[in-house]
């Protein structure tokens, strides 16, 4: 595995980098910035010898790749920047776009399309680019292929097909962006794995039109495939766990189920975030008002009031700005995660299923006296087989693992400069709101 401190993906945009940022706060309002979401990125610790999920405090990697200067103020967008990349990132040639939803009814369904633009350099393609529309089914249909044709690669989660009642209206236009978002970064992490890329299935979803597409659906494997598949998983499971399973897959699998815990953890506190900072910036929209209309009756005290009503409108701009912030970045990348998880621990299932099969079939030779040419022969097969599968998994889950790293480390670095910001400016509008009452009139 590749150095601990190198990290995938672009650098993130500089922000924050004023001035000496930290020096226009109290402590009381940094240690706020810092508050439950970045105490919360800790959770991701799984224990002081394990450092392949910490995001923060245990990993010191960001700050020995270079020597700061003292004199040079240091945020955490700052420190990225001055990130010493080992490898550039490659070029690309196969650029993915989802947008323009548009809803159709029907007499029986009303569904979502959305259009899918591909531009691509490669010489498979027979055009250089191509627009499709494409429905939620299409997205699942792939997911599926990609599933079928990689049993023991990481397929990039799709979002839910169902919502929970009470969070979004489903159709609503926020429902339906959320979605877009998500489609778009599902094809697009496709698109830069280095085997699903390839993909003819994958291919054929960016450039037939509907009608081919449906046509090629109807290829696919057939119920009786489909069911003795489901067969041969049922039988695994009851078979119990696997003889033979590598000490490698038996510490992955610890580790997700770890991770599952902490991630569903961390998903559920920043949602519950979430909820309180849109209950405190609801309430905090009326409480301005009340000022401009209390100045109205009392004119000795009428500018300080006024001036309380604007400092108050500012600050709900600033919450606002911070909640976007969280709906944008922070609550979908660890949901992607929570989806992950089961998506893994789906991948492991899968490889001990592969597993189990040799297995049997070992155990089924050592137990027969004939037929031990025609199990010797199946028996190499399947040792192929499971051989392949660990070897697509272990190359994946070293690049999922580095993808995660840098995840969090941008999302968490993310929450940090926008609360820095929201509270530099909080404090700063009420600071100067305080001096110009004092001011002599």
């Amino acid at each position: 595995m590749e150095a601990e401190g190198r990290l995938l993906g672009p650098p993130l945009p500089a922000g924050g980098e004023g001035p000496g940022i930290e020096s226009h706060l109290s402590e009381g309002a940094l240690g706020t910035a810092r508050g439950p979401l970045l105490a919360a990125a800790e959770v991701l610790a799984l224990d002081d010898e394990e450092d392949d999920l910490e995001v923060f405090s245990k990993d010191t990697s960001l700050a020995e790749v270079n020597s700061f200067s003292p004199s040079v103020p240091i945020s955490p967008s700052s420190m990225i920047n001055q990130y010493k990349f080992e490898d550039g990132p490659e070029l690309r040639d196969l650029f993915i776009t989802v947008d323009d939803p548009e809803s159709h009814i029907t007499a029986i369904e009303t569904f979502i399309t959305y259009r899918v633009v591909t531009k691509t350099t490669r010489g498979e393609f027979d055009s250089s680019e191509y627009e499709v529309r494409r429905r939620y089914q299409d997205f699942l249909w792939l997911k599926s292929r990609l599933e079928e044709a990689h049993p023991t690669l990481i397929i990039p989660p799709l979002p839910e097909k169902f919502i929970m009642k009470g969070m979004v209206e489903r159709f609503s236009d926020e429902f339906i962006e959320t979605r877009r978002k998500a489609l778009h970064k599902f094809l697009n992490r496709i698109a830069d794995h280095p085997t699903l890329t390839f993909n003819e299935d994958f291919k054929i979803f960016l450039t037939a039109q509907a009608w081919e597409l449906s046509s090629h659906k109807k290829q696919g494997p057939g119920l009786l495939s489909r069911m003795g598949q489901t067969v041969r998983a049922v039988a695994s499971s009851v078979r119990g766990a696997v003889k033979n399973r590598p000490e490698m897959f038996t510490e992955m699998h610890n580790y997700m189920e770890t991770f599952s815990q902490k991630i569903n953890l961390l998903d559920k506190i920043a949602h519950r975030i979430y909820k309180e900072e849109r209950d405190y910036f609801n309430e905090m929209k009326e409480y301005g008002p009340i000022h401009t209309l209390w100045s109205a009756s009392e004119e000795d005290i009428a500018d300080s009031l006024k001036g309380i009503a604007s400092c108050i409108d500012r600050c709900c701009r600033a919450t606002e700005k911070r909640m976007a912030g969280l709906s944008e970045h922070l609550l979908p990348i660890l949901h992607e995660y929570v989806l992950y998880s089961e998506i893994l621990m789906g991948v492991l299932k899968r490889r001990d299923q592969i597993q189990g099969e040799l297995d049997s079939k070992v155990d089924a030779l050592a137990n027969k006296k004939t037929e031990k040419d025609q199990f010797s022969e199946e028996i190499g097969r399947l040792e192929d087989k499971v051989e392949h599968a660990n070897n697509a998994l272990k190359a994946d889950w070293d690049r999922w693992k580095q993808n995660m790293q840098w995840d969090m480390r941008s999302t968490f670095t993310n929450v940090a400069e926008n609360n820095l910001r929201y509270y530099e400016e909080s404090q700063t509008r009420l600071h100067f709101q305080i001096l110009l009452q004092k001011m002599p009139s």
